[in-house]
């Protein structure tokens, strides 16, 4: 079996997953070879963590292009901020490497644009990974879909919560930029645009958008009256509470961040109301598909639970996933959030904790509701990560279900997003072919 030679560019936190890939299961296939990351730090605490790398070459992502040459690289991974997976994924492609790239694809239209002409000019390969695909909750529902039990679709609503943890999360960090992230309609949104593209087999053709920050930022501060608060979260100060996240608490946030400040500056624990949040926390979107469908979807970033509800509507009756992620945001003694209730002490455990887990619902017309069995995942994702990772390093096995995405299935979820962005702006609907995508443009035809 072929060994592949791989580089890395952004070594943040997702990147520890494919780390611990190439230097625990996946080794007999993968070895990193370079390695990049502006912050030098966060390389030596991630060489600490995970030695068995042995010891990847460094080099400024500038020069990308250079390294696959010079290194004989024949993958590159990309978990680098989102608005700079376009400009490596091209050098990379250009020099001749296949690359593995962290949703989103990229995050507007000249991104696309430019991906799209790179990987005709090259005719490199482009694997997005769209991990929630592989997860066996979102598999059982493909599989109900395309077993035609519930007919042709013609509708689905799927509504996203994130609790006052992950969903906060999102406004301490870069993300908080929209140019940095494209907002939530791209950077987080794209992973379930893509479970709909996938499950209906088909393309979106119209979106409509509403939304705003309504909940975080310093304006809905003020008009909740909330007062002072700290700038950053790793704080000893009187004013911190459940938003504040001190990086102290959690091993992996205090050595990618938190002692890595001195050589970056990056705070990564931002005060959640601060003034200068450009994203949305609450969206709602109306999108058509090609082949009759209509979603309605809607994106929640401040819930007291996480998780997500799917109904699809069809002419045989109707398929509904119901699945609780984490079941409650609690505070322990000393005001720090905690997300995992079976850490805290049984006497201060709430007995209503809604239950964490996930149900499929089948019923036809004219019959009773049936329970769909879900087989048992295991890791991340709902236990889509581990079955991901097999098929980036292994290669595919012959997936009936089509579950490996490539950059056409990334253009296809995050034009969603642009899509959906465009319409905030203009308070009109989009199609995404009205778009600026160029040769991008061929990939939103309906599969034949």
């Amino acid at each position: 079996m072929t060994r592949h030679r791989y580089a890395l560019v952004g070594v943040g936190s997702r990147a520890q997953m494919y780390l611990d890939a190439i230097a625990g299961d996946h080794a007999d296939v993968a070895e990193l070879v370079a390695w990049s990351d502006p912050n030098p730090g966060r390389l030596d605490w991630s060489l600490a963590r995970v030695p068995a790398l042995g010891d990847p070459v460094r080099f400024d992502a500038a020069r990308l292009a250079d390294v696959v040459r010079e290194q004989a690289i024949d993958r590159v991974i990309v978990t680098s901020p989102d608005f700079t997976h376009a400009e490596y994924l091209v050098a990379a492609l250009d020099a001749g490497a296949d690359v593995v790239v962290e949703k989103p694809l990229t995050t507007n239209d000249e991104g696309v644009r430019a991906i799209a002409e790179a990987v005709a000019r090259t005719g490199r390969s482009v694997t997005v990974t769209f991990n929630y695909r592989y997860a066996p909750r979102n598999t059982a529902l493909k599989q109900l879909i395309a077993s035609g039990e519930i007919g042709t679709p013609t509708s689905v609503h799927f509504e996203w919560v994130l609790d006052t943890a992950h969903g906060a999360d999102y406004f301490r960090r870069w993300h908080r930029d929209k140019a940095n992230s494209g907002g939530l309609l791209v950077h987080k949104s794209t992973h379930h645009f893509d479970l709909v593209n996938w499950w209906l087999d088909s393309l979106p053709t119209r979106v409509f958008a509403s939304g705003g920050l309504r909940f975080y930022g310093a304006q809905a501060a003020a008009e909740r009256g909330l007062g002072e608060r700290p700038e950053r979260g790793t704080t000893d100060s009187p004013l911190r509470d459940g938003f504040s996240l001190d990086l102290r608490r959690d091993e992996l946030l205090r050595g990618l961040y938190y002692e890595q400040e001195s050589h970056d500056g990056y705070l990564r624990d931002r005060d959640v109301f601060d003034p200068g949040i450009t994203i949305e926390d609450n969206l709602s979107l109306v999108v058509d598909y090609a082949a009759g469908a209509t979603m309605s979807y809607s994106l929640n970033a401040h819930a007291p639970w996480e998780g997500y509800t799917v109904a699809v509507n069809g002419t045989k009756g109707r398929a509904e996933l119901t699945v609780v992620e984490r079941g409650a945001v609690l505070l322990d003694a000393d005001g720090h959030a905690v997300v995992d209730p079976s850490a805290r002490p049984d006497d201060v455990i709430a007995e209503d904790t809604r239950p964490v887990g996930e149900r499929l619902v089948l019923q036809k017309h004219f019959g009773s509701a049936v329970e769909v069995e879900i087989p048992v995942g295991d890791g991340g994702h709902g236990g889509g990560d581990s079955l991901l990772l097999a098929e980036v390093f292994a290669g595919p096995t012959g997936d009936p279900l089509g579950r490996a995405a490539t950059w056409t299935d990334g253009i296809r979820s995050v034009v969603v997003g642009l899509s959906g962005n465009r319409s905030l702006e203009t308070g009109q609907a989009v199609r995404p072919r009205d778009l600026d995508l160029g040769p991008a443009l061929a990939e939103l035809e309906e599969r034949s």
